[in-house]
């Protein structure tokens, strides 16, 4: 009878510790995602307190000063952003609200012709002006900007010394 009693006892515990085990595991999980989504509560008060605008999941800084292509990428990386990769229609919308020619995230200084974003990633989609890309006069033209903010299809390709306001994003995790 001790013997059965002791066996029943001790699968009892078995099950116990699996399911304190799977507890522990679980609260793990719980505390991961809670300081994920504080990091995102952070980051949005952030943004918003330092009047960037929010728009489908990313904030955008707007600059009102101006500086060469460089600079404002190295303005934004300090932000813990990147100048703006566009790539929706309403992103493209949103530079076009203002009316100076404005830096974004587009360059082809590493290979001529080849133009890629901040990130890396190839340019697929593109609202380039009438002409655009034409490195005019052929001066080296390898830092994308919006200009003409009346037309859709307004970047234009520009020299990356010459100062123009820019446009940081700040995409927000999922």
């Amino acid at each position: 009878m001790a013997a059965l009693q002791l066996e029943l006892f001790n699968k009892e515990r078995g099950e116990l510790k699996e399911q304190l085990d799977l507890c522990a595991s679980q609260q793990t999980s719980l505390l991961e995602e809670r300081d994920e989504l504080k990091k995102k509560l952070d980051d949005f008060i952030y943004y918003s307190q330092q009047q960037w605008v929010y728009l489908g999941g990313s904030f955008y800084y707007i600059s009102s000063n101006k500086r060469t292509w460089q600079q404002s990428r190295d303005y934004c990386l300090q932000k813990r952003a990147d100048l703006i990769i566009v790539n929706s229609k309403e992103e493209q919308t949103l530079t076009r609200q203002w009316q100076d020619n404005m830096w974004i995230g587009l360059t082809d200084r590493e290979k001529e012709g080849t133009w890629k974003w901040v990130d890396g990633t190839p340019l697929i989609t593109s609202y380039w002006g009438i002409n655009e890309p034409n490195s005019f006069g052929n001066r080296e033209e390898d830092c994308g900007e919006v200009r003409l903010h009346k037309f859709e299809n307004n970047w234009n390709d520009e020299s990356c010394d010459v100062q123009r306001v820019w446009i940081c994003e700040k995409k927000l995790p999922q």
